[in-house]
C-alpha cells in the first residue's frame, strides 16, 4: 500500500515558509525570487492563488527557464515603453473646455480626458499613468506627469482651450 509523500515545506531563517513567487507580488517581490512568508499567508493566500509555487529542484528547473522567457519579454516591453514614452515626450495635445472671461473652466480636466485625447493620437496611454497634482482649472498650457511604468516617465504637453465657435 502506497501512501502519498506529503511536500515538505522548507523553513526560513526567520521560521516563516520559503515559497518562490510565479507572479509579481506587491510589496512582497518579483516573479522567480525565493521569499519568506508567514504560513498562514502563503498557505491561504500565494499557493491557493498561483502567485507562488513550493520550491522543489524541478520547479526551480521551470522557473529558470520561465525566468529566461520573463527577462526578453520585459526587454521588449521596456523597449516599446521607451518608443512610447519618446512620442509622447513630442506631442502636444489641445483639449477644449468651456471657460469663464477671466480664463477659469466651468468643470475641470482630469487624467481621464489627457488619457483620452492621448489615445485620439494613437498614444495609448492609461488614466492611472498620468500623475497630476490636482485637477486643471483654467485655461493655460501645462506640463503634465505620464508613469508608464518600469520606471519610465514621461511629460506631455496639454494645452487647455476655449472650444472654436464651429458655424
Amino acid at each position: 500500500m502506497a501512501t502519498k509523500q506529503r511536500q515538505q515545506v522548507r523553513k526560513g531563517p526567520h521560521g516563516g515558509m520559503q515559497l518562490v513567487l510565479t507572479e509579481d507580488v506587491p510589496y512582497l517581490g518579483k516573479q522567480g525570487e525565493l521569499v519568506e512568508v508567514k504560513p498562514g499567508y502563503g498557505r491561504n493566500y500565494l499557493l491557493p492563488k498561483g502567485l507562488a509555487t513550493i520550491p522543489t529542484e524541478h520547479n526551480l528547473r521551470l522557473l529558470e527557464r520561465y525566468k529566461v522567457r520573463v527577462h526578453q519579454a520585459r526587454e521588449a516591453r521596456i523597449a516599446d515603453l521607451k518608443v512610447l514614452a519618446d512620442q509622447i515626450r513630442r506631442t502636444t495635445i489641445q483639449i477644449e473646455a468651456n471657460a469663464n472671461e477671466e480664463g477659469h473652466l466651468y468643470g475641470s480636466v482630469g487624467p481621464a480626458e489627457i488619457a483620452k485625447a492621448l489615445r485620439s493620437k494613437n498614444l495609448l496611454v492609461d488614466a492611472d499613468a498620468i500623475k497630476m497634482e490636482g485637477p486643471i482649472k483654467e485655461l493655460a498650457l501645462y506640463a503634465v506627469k505620464v508613469q508608464l511604468g518600469y520606471e519610465i516617465d514621461s511629460e506631455v504637453q496639454v494645452v487647455v482651450v476655449r472650444p472654436s465657435e464651429k458655424k
